[in-house]
């Protein structure tokens, strides 16, 4: 019998010989290296992996600084912040599929859209495309690279350069359509399930959200400054609502922000081609989700006003949901700005142009449906017919003409859309015949409405819009071409036709209108799929239905009343019903009613967009350059615009006939007229060509240069004046023949004594150029070479560098902006200190130090002009004030305030009103105060000068500001005072 020992021995022998020994050792090893790891990861280097762990999870979120604020010079805010509530979504969820995402994100949104729109909130509108008053998409770029910007943002192309022809060519629809529906980059959104407004609320929101879609863990805003009754619903409901928060957010925020608009601008986030357009050490202090100034001085003084980032650490899961939130650095609020601007005199300036304008339309406006301005010969003459204001809700889109044929359109909507309708059909059915009669009349014997519609359906649709004639193509110079332009004496089938026959049609754009594939042969199947296009195109075509309204406006077919009554209906006038059942029932007429609203400033000529309707002012501190009030009319509300763009309100401003994104007062140019002669009268008394003594005559016609120009007086006649007589009395004759002297070459000047009125002895001496070169010397002294200095856009000026005789009196090429001119009467009213004008005052941090102060800066000082010019031509200018208009500064002149001043008129065309000047400065010997006004089309400089006699009433308080600020049109049934 085997011992204990030798059967261990024995079963240890069995156990080494068998297989499962080896798998034993195997299982120890592995056991062993197992555990030495397990050891090493979580004692030995537990620590450093669970650092490392956080740092993958960990996201720094930059958090932008407090806006700093912008003040006027003495205080009073003008642009700052207020925390608001809003709603915002986070693309936290966890998806199996592209699909089941789109589907629960599209289905929360839409919950949350209608939340918020049930209390009256709305969500947000910066995307780039809107539905316009066709209910058809379109972009809302002002140019073509915009919107190929936009497009570029869309495919996620850096640069335009990148995109496809077929992507650069993509309609709006087709660009909502793609992201509706692509596979990869589709929101997964059923557009026959819902109205387009509807699909567009969705895609705002999407495509907003794809823009943090690297960074999920930043909220998308869904909507801003929402009600307390939004917030308590989306609480309510934040269980079922995955990703959706309510959180606080800093709003711009703009007070009075018509008067200020064109000043301050709006911000708003930073784009793709601005960020691109940043230098790389700016790319470092901004982001692509940064909020920037977008226009204006918000956008000059950008990185004065944003202030320093802070940072916020973040801890989020696997799907970019943030799960705790650790406080890193404190954001820095950005500095403060103050402007030169005093804030009191810039709202009374505004009000005062609206208020002078209102009474310019009041004067001009008679019972009367149409005006043919071809009768007239002088611009002054132009009325403004009742039928033109009637229109303008239409042509100018106060009156929304597709809510007309809307369900719950009211009783005159009703009736205005059936009457409409019936017509539209009638016009079509014309325009049909038309179209398809070879021996249709020639244009020029077609009425006139009919020859309206004929040029927009050639000119506007299939030139300038859609491009079925190819402007390129056309041989202007082709006599067929040029009966047809010129001569109207052929028809539109003959020249459409003639159009096929010369290749000028872009055939492509026609192949849903013609059966034959590729290149067509029949020319006759060509023509009748552009007639087909013509009808499909003018059928749902906004612009061509107001062309209908003008023509069934001006023939009494849609009348004043109807219009009127709209305006209560659709919510344009504060709803009274008195006024509104009188004006049912025909005891208050159309006419007297609407001359009453624009009395009391409920419709504003900015409204009407009709001539005049716009104006401005730049007022500027002598001793400085500051600029004190820097006005253009009308204005638009930024707070629309800052933060999150409303985009059909900006689409509205951009297609808005009044042009109020137009600085009238930095871009708008026109000739400076008679405000021009204290700077010839300069120039004349330092060349010497005549002295304060040198009487010129005045025949009221000048016969020195052909053609003949003539003095405003003509038939009448000033006779013979000095320099002084010539500024008070604007005689245009007196600086004809300054101009005429300072183009007189070699020994031409001293002929001039033996010269008759014909310019028989110096006729041979005369060289424009010569006159032009020195008015533009003088011109460039007084800074009119180039732009003023403020920090805003501003055209650049043009010096008159032809017919040195006409520029003497401001005209020939003369165009200034009313900027340039306020500048350049500052240094009139000092005496040669030309300044760099300026619109900020200083520049302090948060806690109230100066960080910059602006200095005034010196352009040019005019140490070649003499005392006694300077005296001669403040004379003249005092005499415009207290003899030569005296009616229009009774207060003024019975005060201690001597006002200096200079009317001038600039003239457009025989059709169109002349635009009206008036500059000046005050007080009498010591000037503080200059200003430059301008009403563009404004008929007279009267109405120019009797703002500026209102400014200063206001400005140095002679009379109370109630009394000047009525909040009503302007009484100027006196009429405009003749001269210039």
């Amino acid at each position: 019998m085997y011992s204990l020992w030798d059967r261990i021995k024995s079963g240890i022998y069995e156990v080494v010989k068998s297989r499962i020994f080896v798998v034993i050792i195997v299982f120890c090893i592995m056991s062993a290296i197992l555990l030495q790891r397990l050891f090493y990861l979580q004692i030995v280097k537990g620590q450093d992996y669970f650092d490392d762990y956080k740092l993958q999870i960990q996201k720094t979120k930059e958090v932008q600084g407090t806006r700093g604020k912008i003040y006027d010079r003495n205080g009073v805010l003008l642009a700052y912040n207020e925390l608001a509530y809003a709603v915002t979504i986070e693309d936290n969820g966890d998806y199996d599929s592209i699909k089941q995402k789109n589907k629960e994100l599209n289905k929360v949104i839409s919950t949350v859209i209608g939340m918020v729109e049930s209390n009256g909130d709305t969500v947000i509108n910066d995307f780039g495309i809107i539905l316009d008053n066709n209910n058809e998409y379109i972009y809302i770029a002002e140019n073509d690279t915009q919107r190929l910007r936009f497009i570029a943002d869309v495919f996620g192309k850096k640069t335009i350069d990148e995109l496809s022809d077929k992507q650069k060519s993509i309609s709006a629809a087709g660009l909502v359509d793609y992201l509706c529906t692509d596979e990869l980059n589709g929101y997964g959104i059923n557009q026959k399930k819902m109205e387009k407004s509807e699909v567009l609320k969705l895609v705002n929101v999407r495509y907003a959200m794809s823009l943090n879609g690297f960074q999920k863990y930043i909220a998308t805003t869904i909507a801003e400054d929402v009600s307390d009754e939004t917030v308590a619903d989306v609480m309510e409901n934040l269980d079922t609502l995955q990703g959706i928060n309510i959180e606080e957010e800093s709003l711009r925020r703009y007070a009075d922000s018509k008067c200020f608009s064109n000043i301050i601008g709006y911000t708003g986030q930073i784009s793709q081609e601005e960020y691109d357009a940043l230098s790389k050490e700016e790319q470092e202090e901004y982001s692509l989700i940064d909020t920037i100034g977008k226009s204006g001085l918000e956008q000059t003084l950008d990185s004065s006003l944003q202030g320093k980032k802070g940072e916020v650490k973040l801890y989020v899961n696997s799907v970019g949901k943030v799960i705790e939130m650790v406080k890193g650095k404190d954001p820095k609020a950005g500095n403060d700005v103050y402007l030169s601007i005093d804030a009191n005199l810039q709202k009374a300036a505004y009000h005062i142009l609206e208020q002078e304008l209102a009474g310019i339309l009041l004067a001009k406006i008679q019972n009367t449906l149409d005006f043919n301005r071809n009768q007239v010969d002088d611009g002054s003459d132009v009325i403004i017919p009742i039928g033109d204001v009637y229109n303008a809700f239409i042509s100018n889109d106060i009156l929304d003409m597709n809510h007309f044929g809307a369900e719950d359109a009211k009783p005159a909507e009703q009736e205005v859309n059936s009457i409409f309708t019936a017509r539209k059909e009638e016009v079509k059915s014309q325009l049909s015949d038309i179209l398809k009669d070879p021996n249709a009349g020639a244009y020029k014997d077609m009425p006139k409405e009919i020859q309206a519609y004929l040029t927009y359906i050639v000119s506007d649709v299939l030139t300038d819009t859609t491009g079925v004639i190819m402007p390129d193509a056309i041989d202007t110079n082709d006599a067929t071409y040029k009966a047809w332009k010129d001569e109207e004496s052929i028809n539109i089938y003959t020249y459409l036709n003639y159009a096929i026959s010369k290749n000028w049609i872009d055939t492509s754009l026609l192949k849903d209108y013609v059966s034959s594939k590729g290149k067509y042969s029949d020319s006759n199947e060509l023509y009748q799929g552009i007639v087909s296009y013509i009808m499909d195109y003018i059928d749902s075509d906004n612009s061509f239905n107001k062309l209908v309204y003008r023509y069934m406006i001006k023939s009494g077919a849609i009348t004043g009343r109807q219009i009127c009554l709209m305006l209560y209906e659709q919510g344009i006038l504060t709803y009274d019903e008195d006024q509104y059942n009188g004006l049912n029932s025909g005891s208050i007429g159309a006419y007297d009613f609407l001359r009453g609203k624009i009395e009391t400033l409920e419709i504003t000529p900015g409204q009407l967009a009709l001539e005049p309707c716009t104006g401005s002012l730049v007022m500027t501190d002598t001793t400085s350059g500051e600029v004190l009030a820097c006005v253009s009319y009308p204005g638009y509300d930024n707070n629309r615009l800052a933060n999150t763009m409303d985009s059909n309100y900006y689409n509205k401003l951009v297609t808005d006939q009044a042009r109020p994104f137009y600085n009238n007062a930095t871009q708008e140019k026109t000739a400076p007229g008679s405000t021009y002669k204290p700077m010839v009268a300069v120039a004349g008394l330092t060349e010497g060509v005549i002295d304060n003594n040198t009487y010129l005559p005045c025949h009221g016609i000048y016969k020195k240069v052909s053609p003949n120009p003539k003095c405003w007086i003509y038939p009448m006649a000033h006779g013979s004046l000095n320099v002084e007589g010539a500024i008070e009395n604007s005689c245009n004759s007196f600086f004809y023949e300054v101009g005429y002297r300072m183009s007189l070459k070699d020994n031409g000047l001293s002929q001039i004594g033996s010269d008759n009125a014909e310019g028989g002895a110096t006729n041979a001496y005369y060289s424009s150029d010569l006159g032009t070169d020195t008015l533009k010397k003088y011109a460039m002294e007084f800074g009119l070479g180039e732009t003023s200095g403020l920090e805003i856009p501003e055209s650049e000026p043009q010096i008159s560098d032809k017919s040195s005789v006409p520029s003497a009196i401001g005209q020939g090429t003369n165009n200034y902006t009313t900027s340039q001119l306020a500048r350049y009467i500052t240094a009139v009213a000092n005496k040669g200190t030309v300044y760099k004008l300026s619109l900020i005052d200083k520049i302090t941090s948060v806690d109230g130090k100066t960080v910059k102060d602006y200095e005034p800066s010196v352009l040019n000082t005019m140490t070649d002009v003499a005392p006694s010019t300077w005296n001669a031509v403040h004379n003249g200018m005092r005499n415009v004030v207290s003899v030569a208009h005296s009616n229009l500064f009774t207060k003024l002149n019975a005060s201690d305030v001597k006002l200096f001043g200079k009317t001038g008129t600039a003239q457009q065309s025989e059709t169109h009103p002349d635009h009206a000047l008036f500059v000046g400065f005050a007080p009498s010997d010591s000037p503080q105060v200059a200003f430059a006004i301008r009403i563009a089309n404004g008929y007279s400089s009267t109405y120019a000068a009797e703002v500026g006699n209102d400014i200063m009433e206001y400005y140095y308080q002679i009379t109370p500001e109630e009394e000047i600020l009525t909040g009503t049109a302007a009484d100027i049934s006196a009429g405009a005072t003749v001269g210039d």
